[in-house]
């Protein structure tokens, strides 16, 4: 049985809590926004991997061995070959090598998003181009017949010499 309710002169549905709330779960954007977050926390899990197992071995390599996991200050005023020393002796750390390995994950990270956005826009604009679909703009300028200075297509009088313009007259239809 459905209710019904009248507040301010409108007359509603009456729902239940669990009933709003299936039907707010069920929205398209709601899921659409559970699947990216989903997609997104397993492509982060991959760029993740890419620079801690493929990148900064490179770079370490490049580098003469040196591992940025391992940059870090001591904030105890005692001395740690690794920063597993560090954690092991529960010594307070700067940890600036995993900090610069954050970073390489969000360039990264930022890299790979703008390059695939940016692929899917081409494939859009192909896909639209092959069905004839071209994306017009709508003028909003024209061009004044006495001064010949652009000005907003709704003028009805141009900015710049004043003259009035007949052209905005003959769109007015009486009634």
């Amino acid at each position: 049985m459905i209710k019904y309710i009248r507040r301010r002169g409108i007359t509603m549905e009456k729902k239940g809590f669990i009933a709003e709330f299936k039907e707010f779960i069920m929205q398209g954007n709601v899921m659409d926004l559970a699947v990216g977050v989903i997609i997104g926390g397993a492509f982060q899990n991959i760029v993740s991997s890419l620079v801690a197992d493929i990148i900064m071995p490179l770079i370490t390599m490049v580098t003469g061995g040196v591992n940025f996991e391992n940059w870090f200050i001591s904030l105890n005023g005692h001395h740690y070959d690794t920063l597993a020393e560090a954690a092991a002796a529960k010594a307070p750390t700067l940890n600036f090598g995993v900090f610069i390995t954050s970073i390489l994950q969000f360039l990264i990270m930022a890299l790979v998003i703008f390059m695939l956005i940016k692929t899917l826009n081409k494939i859009s604009a192909t896909a639209n181009h092959v069905r004839g679909i071209e994306e017009e703009e709508e003028d909003t300028t024209k061009i004044c017949p006495y001064c010949k200075s652009e000005i907003d297509i709704e003028a009805t009088r141009c900015p710049h010499c004043t003259s009035i313009l007949d052209d905005t007259r003959a769109e007015v239809h009486p009634e």
